[in-house]
């Protein structure tokens, strides 16, 4: 159990990190809103309270989001690839932009935001949306905040239920860590688990920085909750 307790808005709260994050969080003190979309209440994990909205309008729920002092963003495009280049920027971009006018107009104080592992030879469009958020993240803090920190986590694949396959490219990748020429990228760009990434997003509401923390992969890795 945590010594102090935060109070934490989620979007995204019904997809593929939302649902244990939640739960995590709740089995750690924490008080918990969700910002889901009419119809998939169902989909939160008991007791979750919960506001009805668009992760793509910030006017849907950001006179919601008081009184969190942490809001920690989800929302993205299921099982990326790089055809799908036009709902990056549909939905990523505009849900991540969405979801800092929403916590400056609530006067967040920290703002957890899911990026992606950069630079990168493939999924371009994707690093691109991922990287502008992060920008734009960057602006509002260099302008004075809110939010006053923001955590960036940076994760490449995150194997688990439904995202199994990667599990195949483990020797490959073990191979490219030990030729020096190819270790940097194989680690910045390595494979993290389910249960890797929660924890990194519990640490990371629980330890908010004095300012903007990037954790990379090797940070997600090596990330634990007491």
């Amino acid at each position: 159990m945590t010594t102090t307790s935060r109070h934490v808005f989620v979007t995204g709260a019904t997809g593929y990190l939302g649902q244990a994050l939640v739960t995590a969080l709740q089995a750690r003190g924490h008080t918990v809103r969700a910002l889901v979309r009419p119809g998939s209440e169902h989909r939160l994990p008991p007791n979750v309270s919960y506001v009805l909205g668009d992760a793509l309008d910030a006017a849907s729920y950001a006179p919601s989001v008081a009184p969190a002092d942490t809001l920690v963003h989800l929302v993205g495009v299921p099982h990326p690839s790089p055809a799908k280049a036009q709902e990056f920027e549909r939905i990523d971009k505009v849900s991540g932009l969405a979801a800092l006018a929403a916590a400056r107009a609530a006067g967040v104080q920290h703002l957890v935001y899911v990026s992606v592992a950069q630079p990168a030879p493939i999924m371009r469009a994707y690093v691109a949306v991922r990287a502008e958020v992060e920008a734009a993240i960057r602006a509002a803090h260099d302008a004075g905040g809110p939010p006053s920190a923001a955590t960036i986590l940076r994760p490449w694949y995150v194997l688990g239920p439904g995202h199994r396959w990667a599990h195949v490219l483990r020797p490959v990748y073990a191979v490219l860590r030990r030729i020096p020429s190819t270790r940097e990228g194989a680690t910045r760009l390595g494979l993290v688990t389910h249960a890797q990434m929660i924890a990194a997003l519990v640490r990371a509401v629980e330890s908010p920085p004095l300012g903007i923390a990037v954790v990379d992969v090797p940070a997600i890795k090596a990330a634990r909750v007491a």
